[in-house]
């Protein structure tokens, strides 16, 4: 267990180095229209903005009715403000609003689509925030997210359940799922579906609320 323990120690590295070669943030964004195409004209949440780059572009591609740029950090959310203003943005098409991403602050079934990038493995309880999603999403609406996936080399797969712990503690609060994983959580929390692309250790995935 020690050599599984000191093996894994590399794993957050290699994750972002590969990310960083291989995905661009245009790519990331052209990936997630195709995703949310059906939901073209609704009411869309950038969950995790940050800064909000992807809520500016949801903006920008003007697919949308309402843009929400979600973030549980003040600070982010200011940046995210400084720009908007910066790119002269309408407060009217672009919303921000504070909050956790196990408690939004919507009415049930009241969202088209919600997007997630690079999001989910950071998030205290991907399986609360995940049923949270579920729950404000209208029957069919669309979540895409993407993250990294905990799967390193074929070798290692049978082995990621029983290190989970050695992970956590190498990785801190992060939570690096496998696909089986994403896909079990979404299937879980009423969200049918579920559909990827991968290059390399990150993964885009999409799955729909049941109608």
């Amino acid at each position: 267990m020690h050599i599984f323990k000191h093996y894994v120690s590399f794993v957050p590295a290699i994750i972002f180095t590969q990310l960083s070669k291989n995905i661009t943030i245009q790519l990331q964004f052209e990936m997630a229209k195709d995703y949310l195409k059906p939901k073209s004209g609704g009411i869309i949440i950038d969950a995790s903005c940050g800064s909000g780059l992807f809520s500016r572009l949801f903006v920008k591609s003007e697919l949308y009715c309402l843009v929400v740029a979600l973030d549980f950090s003040e600070n982010m959310l200011k940046q995210c403000k400084e720009f908007i203003k910066q790119e002269n943005i309408s407060d009217e098409r672009l919303v921000l609003v504070r909050a956790d991403i196990s408690r939004l602050p919507f009415v049930s079934g009241s969202i088209d689509a919600l997007h997630a990038g690079a999001a989910i493995h950071c998030w205290p309880s991907p399986a609360c925030a995940v049923a949270e999603i579920s729950r404000v999403l209208r029957p069919g609406g669309v979540f895409v997210g993407s993250t990294f996936i905990a799967d390193v080399l074929p070798p290692v797969i049978p082995l990621l359940r029983i290190g989970r712990p050695y992970i956590d503690q190498i990785t801190g609060n992060n939570t690096f799922l496998s696909e089986l994983e994403l896909e079990d959580l979404c299937s879980a929390c009423g969200l049918v579906n579920f559909t990827f692309v991968r290059n390399g250790f990150y993964i885009m995935f999409s799955a729909t609320k049941a109608s």
